[in-house]
């Protein structure tokens, strides 16, 4: 049973994190079980105590180059080994870390390169309430119809930040977005690269604390730009 257990991958989380220390500590505590690592990827232009808070807890830290999150996941690659799993999982609280069994196992059963965290399978809290989350909604469903006609894929929830990734898989896809749109350039490539993407059903919960920093009124162009330049 302990050599079945050893031949499995590691498995590394990767939490993205702007301002959040008032959720770092509830998050870090909560994915611990379910991982061997933690990597928190602080925004270089966080102004709070997120770092400071993660590095007491005793994961490992490091600082972005100041771009957004999609820097923050481009930096976290260097500290990940080609042969493990990685779990990126949202700073904010609103992602079940119970969920991350369910969301490797496809990968380690080598299933797939690519495992998404499906809100379309598993429901929002999050995606309800004002006109806002209402545009980030149809917004994504839209990006999702997009993909599926351009590659006859089946995709639901293409821009969820909740997914696993086979690391040496991720490594190959040259991720160059700065922001948000990383999760959707991550989807293309992966289509493009011959990459077996499967999704799960996982809720979303609302933010823990704070306010979400996403706004398609702001952030649209970043997403359609993404989405012309790697539809061919």
């Amino acid at each position: 049973m302990s050599k079945e257990i050893n031949q499995k991958p590691k498995v590394t989380v990767v939490i993205p994190a702007y301002n959040e220390e008032r959720n770092i500590e509830k998050i870090i505590k909560e994915v611990k079980p379910f991982c061997d690592n933690v990597i928190v990827s602080v925004a270089k232009k966080s102004k709070d105590q997120t770092a400071n808070i993660a590095k007491q807890i005793g994961v490992k830290v490091i600082i972005d180059h100041g771009f957004g999150k999609g820097d923050g996941i481009r930096s976290s690659l260097d500290y990940l080994e080609d042969e493990s799993i990685v779990v990126f999982i949202d700073g904010d609280g609103s992602h079940i870390a119970s969920d991350i069994p369910s969301i490797v196992q496809p990968i380690i059963d080598d299933k797939a390169e690519m495992v998404i965290g499906s809100r379309f399978l598993g429901g929002s809290e999050e995606l309800h309430g004002d006109f806002n989350k209402f545009l980030r909604m149809f917004f994504s469903m839209c990006i999702a119809q997009i993909i599926n006609w351009r590659f006859k894929t089946e995709m639901q929830d293409t821009q969820n930040g909740y997914r696993a990734f086979k690391v040496k898989a991720l490594k190959d896809l040259n991720l160059t977005s700065n922001h948000t749109e990383i999760e959707t350039e991550m989807c293309m490539k992966c289509i493009k690269k011959g990459y077996r993407i499967i999704e799960v059903p996982s809720r979303e919960l609302k933010r823990f604390s704070g306010k979400s920093n996403i706004s398609i009124l702001r952030h649209g162009k970043r997403y359609a730009w993404t989405v012309l330049k790697n539809i061919f």
